[in-house]
Protein backbone atom coordinates (compact mmCIF):
# COMPACT_ATOMS: atom_id res chain seq x y z
CA UNK A 1 0.00 0.00 0.00
CA UNK A 2 1.19 3.61 -0.95
CA UNK A 3 1.85 5.94 1.89
CA UNK A 4 1.10 9.60 1.45
CA UNK A 5 4.85 10.39 1.69
CA UNK A 6 5.64 7.38 -1.10
CA UNK A 7 2.75 9.59 -2.94
CA UNK A 8 4.62 13.12 -2.28
CA UNK A 9 8.04 11.13 -3.58
CA UNK A 10 6.60 10.28 -7.09
CA UNK A 11 4.60 14.17 -7.41
CA UNK A 12 7.98 15.54 -7.07
CA UNK A 13 10.09 13.30 -9.32
CA UNK A 14 7.44 14.00 -11.71
CA UNK A 15 7.47 17.71 -11.27
CA UNK A 16 11.39 17.65 -11.44
CA UNK A 17 11.25 15.94 -14.58
CA UNK A 18 9.00 18.28 -16.09
CA UNK A 19 11.22 21.12 -14.93
CA UNK A 20 14.20 19.60 -16.69
CA UNK A 21 12.05 18.95 -20.13
CA UNK A 22 11.41 22.73 -19.85
CA UNK A 23 15.50 23.15 -19.28
CA UNK A 24 16.51 21.12 -22.00
CA UNK A 25 14.07 22.46 -24.79
CA UNK A 26 13.48 26.09 -23.52
CA UNK A 27 10.19 26.36 -23.73
CA UNK A 28 7.73 24.67 -21.55
CA UNK A 29 6.27 21.55 -22.47
CA UNK A 30 2.70 22.04 -20.04
CA UNK A 31 -0.07 19.29 -18.87
CA UNK A 32 -3.06 19.77 -20.83
CA UNK A 33 -4.78 21.35 -18.19
CA UNK A 34 -2.23 24.14 -17.72
CA UNK A 35 -2.56 25.09 -21.65
CA UNK A 36 -6.48 25.16 -21.21
CA UNK A 37 -5.50 27.31 -17.97
CA UNK A 38 -2.84 29.45 -20.11
CA UNK A 39 -4.58 30.07 -23.19
CA UNK A 40 -8.37 29.64 -23.20
CA UNK A 41 -8.30 26.58 -25.52
CA UNK A 42 -10.56 23.80 -24.63
CA UNK A 43 -9.01 20.41 -23.90
CA UNK A 44 -10.67 18.89 -26.70
CA UNK A 45 -9.54 20.86 -29.21
CA UNK A 46 -6.01 20.58 -28.02
CA UNK A 47 -6.35 17.03 -28.53
CA UNK A 48 -7.64 17.23 -31.70
CA UNK A 49 -4.73 19.59 -32.94
CA UNK A 50 -1.64 16.95 -31.43
CA UNK A 51 -3.67 14.41 -32.70
CA UNK A 52 -3.81 16.14 -36.59
CA UNK A 53 -0.38 17.21 -35.79
CA UNK A 54 -1.21 20.91 -35.42
CA UNK A 55 1.14 21.13 -32.77
CA UNK A 56 3.71 18.86 -31.45
CA UNK A 57 3.02 16.84 -28.23
CA UNK A 58 5.03 14.04 -25.66
CA UNK A 59 3.41 10.93 -23.22
CA UNK A 60 5.42 11.07 -20.04
CA UNK A 61 4.82 9.02 -16.87
CA UNK A 62 3.01 11.21 -14.31
CA UNK A 63 1.78 10.44 -10.61
CA UNK A 64 -1.48 8.92 -11.99
CA UNK A 65 -0.02 7.08 -15.24
CA UNK A 66 0.92 8.55 -19.09
CA UNK A 67 0.90 12.13 -19.03
CA UNK A 68 0.07 14.01 -22.07
CA UNK A 69 2.49 16.95 -22.45
CA UNK A 70 2.16 19.95 -25.06
CA UNK A 71 4.55 22.94 -25.48
CA UNK A 72 3.19 26.13 -24.63
CA UNK A 73 4.09 28.09 -27.15
CA UNK A 74 2.71 26.26 -30.08
CA UNK A 75 -0.55 26.07 -28.29
CA UNK A 76 -0.30 30.21 -28.17
CA UNK A 77 0.82 30.18 -32.22
CA UNK A 78 -2.05 27.90 -33.00
CA UNK A 79 -4.74 29.70 -31.00
CA UNK A 80 -3.59 32.87 -32.51
CA UNK A 81 -4.42 31.25 -36.31
CA UNK A 82 -8.26 30.01 -34.89
CA UNK A 83 -10.46 32.27 -36.43
CA UNK A 84 -13.17 31.27 -33.95
CA UNK A 85 -11.10 31.59 -30.86
CA UNK A 86 -9.85 35.01 -31.90
CA UNK A 87 -13.57 35.69 -31.83
CA UNK A 88 -14.57 34.27 -28.44
CA UNK A 89 -10.90 36.41 -27.51
CA UNK A 90 -12.71 40.01 -29.03
CA UNK A 91 -15.56 39.22 -27.09
CA UNK A 92 -14.08 38.54 -23.88
CA UNK A 93 -11.91 41.68 -24.23
CA UNK A 94 -15.12 43.62 -25.21
CA UNK A 95 -16.80 42.19 -22.37
CA UNK A 96 -14.00 43.71 -20.29
CA UNK A 97 -14.23 46.95 -21.85
CA UNK A 98 -17.42 47.64 -21.34
CA UNK A 99 -17.31 46.44 -17.60
CA UNK A 100 -14.53 48.71 -17.00
CA UNK A 101 -16.67 51.70 -18.16
CA UNK A 102 -19.45 50.91 -16.53
CA UNK A 103 -17.47 51.10 -13.77
CA UNK A 104 -16.58 54.42 -14.08
CA UNK A 105 -19.65 55.77 -15.38
CA UNK A 106 -21.04 54.39 -12.17
CA UNK A 107 -18.26 56.32 -9.99
CA UNK A 108 -19.20 59.20 -11.86
CA UNK A 109 -22.74 58.92 -11.08
CA UNK A 110 -21.79 58.21 -6.96
CA UNK A 111 -19.41 61.54 -6.98
CA UNK A 112 -22.90 63.50 -8.41
CA UNK A 113 -25.00 61.89 -6.21
CA UNK A 114 -22.78 63.13 -3.25
CA UNK A 115 -22.51 66.20 -4.37
CA UNK A 116 -26.06 66.76 -4.39
CA UNK A 117 -27.16 65.25 -1.59
CA UNK A 118 -24.00 67.77 0.32
CA UNK A 119 -26.66 70.40 -1.12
Amino acid sequence: METPSDWEGRLARWQNELELFEQLDETPWVTLAKAEAETGVSRSALRSWYRNGEIQSRLVDGPNGPQRLVRLDAVIERAAASPRIQRRAEREVSLEAQVTLLRHRVDQLELRLAALEQK
